[in-house]
């Protein structure tokens, strides 16, 4: 997408958002654009959807428009300009009210479900803003890593290889730190206190310090050590910022914070945190090893459930706490089933619905993003408001994930080095113990038991004869439309590209 359509993008989606006076802030993530709102009801949800480029929107914590992958972090450069600039060319207007301000945040606030707002749910996001950043480094190093791994066993280029080793490698190293760092900024600390006291656990020095009657190694405890070493010294500067005189403050605060953290980190929080990363890892790899067909299809099965719930963003550690232990995460790909069986779900409700133009328009442009591993065109757009669909994909998802999890029972183990892309986007970053090759014929097997159970499921179970009556209602040209029953729910809109 060149940079004349990146700005036409946001330039459609600015003024059906309520335009810049109505944006309150801006980020994205992987997939989409996240938008602070002063007044949700200024926005035109189906007008937006119908933006070229606009594969659907998800209303939560923020209002997030789904860009896909690479789109979005050039569209959203673009969008902060048109706002900044909207922002300067604005006339001057009369002042908003602090009284209007606080009506419109009240109605934001209350418009939102408690489903989405229960203290645990909104510690699983702020869990997830620390990790998600990390994420493309997390891509970039493994597929670097997968390539060293090929050129190393086929004994080419040896001069490169040490060079990619330390390459993939050198994130991975210090990857606490970043963590660490996330934290504060995350939890209202400093956030380079953060990252200081999460150094500690990667510091080489630690080898010599003995706790709980054993010795430390570098990197004991991983993200999650740094994730509680970070969050205990936010809680120290707090304490800090709180009786500290401000005269003392500068030299006081840092210090307490870092030396009080840095001690119980030492002589607590590593050791702890080492025992349970390795319990996680033992877990994961038993789980595999022993629950084979029925844990790959528990997993593969309940993940798009997880990630309706938003329970999803609970797994980031997990994962990444594998790949720091083995270089991978077995999770993943069993997971990654559930994008397989929305995949063929959605073919299955192409094909069902054969006079629905909206619905079949969805699909049409949803579809090469869902074969990517991008699901939420798919689940928002069309399974998931169709209901029995959504529950057709999971079946296929299951399906995968018990194909996938008979293969580790049956000693082909692998993972992800990377978190983040699934379906074929997992391919570069597949990892196991029965070669590339065998990995990745288990892989692909499995993306194609998700899609043919989800696609079968889905034709067959899928619909009820009303479903299909109600549905099937804007007739294709050439063909004599079916009357619509008087109930008969609007049809689901279709994003175009």
């Amino acid at each position: 997408m060149s940079t004349d359509k990146n700005r036409a993008t946001a330039a459609a989606i600015l003024p059906l958002v309520g335009g810049p006076d109505n944006i309150t802030s801006i980020a994205h993530c992987m997939t989409r654009l996240r938008i602070g709102l002063r007044d949700r009801s200024l926005v035109r949800d189906e007008e937006l959807k119908a933006v070229p480029g606009v594969m659907g929107v998800v209303e939560d914590d923020t209002y997030q428009i789904v860009l896909g992958p690479g789109t979005v972090a050039r569209v959203t450069p673009e969008f902060e300009a048109l706002v900044e600039e909207g922002r300067s060319a604005a006339a001057p207007a009369a002042p908003v009210t602090a009284d209007e301000l606080a009506a419109q945040g009240a109605a934001m606030k209350d418009a939102r479900t408690a489903r989405n707002s229960t203290p645990f749910k909104l510690f699983l996001r702020r869990i997830a803003n620390i990790f998600v950043p990390l994420i493309p480094a997390l891509i970039g190093c493994g597929i670097i890593a997968g390539l060293n791994g090929v050129l190393t066993n086929a004994g080419w280029l040896p001069t490169i290889v040490p060079a990619l080793a330390a390459i993939a490698s050198g994130f991975m190293s210090l990857i606490a730190v970043f963590v660490g760092y996330n934290t504060a900024k995350e939890f209202g600390g400093t956030a380079i206190l953060g990252g200081a006291v999460a150094a500690i656990i990667v510091f080489p020095g630690v080898a010599k310090i003995d706790a709980f009657g054993q010795q430390l190694s570098p990197g004991q405890g991983g993200v999650l050590g740094a994730l509680a070493a970070a969050l205990l010294a936010v809680q120290v500067e707090k304490w800090c910022r709180k009786w500290v005189p401000e005269a003392l403050d500068v030299l006081v605060t840092p210090t307490l914070t870092v030396l009080v953290a840095g001690l119980v980190t030492l002589f607590g929080l590593m050791f702890l945190a080492g025992e349970v990363s390795t319990a996680i890892g033992s877990f994961a790899n038993w789980l595999l090893a022993n629950g084979g067909a029925f844990a790959g299809l528990v997993l593969g099965g309940l993940f798009l459930p997880l990630v309706m719930l938003g329970l999803h963003q609970a797994l980031i550690p997990i994962h990444t706490t594998l790949i720091q232990q083995s270089g991978h995460t077995v999770l993943l790909p069993i997971l990654a089933m559930a994008g397989a069986g929305q995949v063929g779900a959605a073919i299955a409700v192409y094909y069902r619905l054969p006079r629905n133009r909206s619905i079949r328009t969805t699909i049409k442009s949803a579809l090469p993003a869902g074969f990517l591993g991008v699901g939420e065109p798919l689940i928002y757009g069309v399974s998931l408001p169709l209901g029995r669909p959504f529950v057709t994909a999971c079946v296929g998802g299951a399906a995968g994930g018990a194909f996938v999890g008979l293969f580790n029972q049956l000693g082909s183990s692998f993972g992800s080095t990377a978190i983040g892309p699934s379906g074929w986007a997992l391919f570069p970053l597949l990892d196991g113990t029965a070669g590339m090759g065998a990995t990745i014929a288990i892989y692909a097997g499995g993306l194609a038991v998700g899609y043919l159970v989800g696609f079968v499921a889905t034709y067959f179970f899928g619909f009820t004869r009303q479903m299909l009556t109600e549905l099937n209602t804007s007739p294709e040209p050439g063909t004599e439309p079916t009357p619509a029953p008087q109930d008969a729910p609007t049809p689901v809109p279709a994003p175009t590209h």
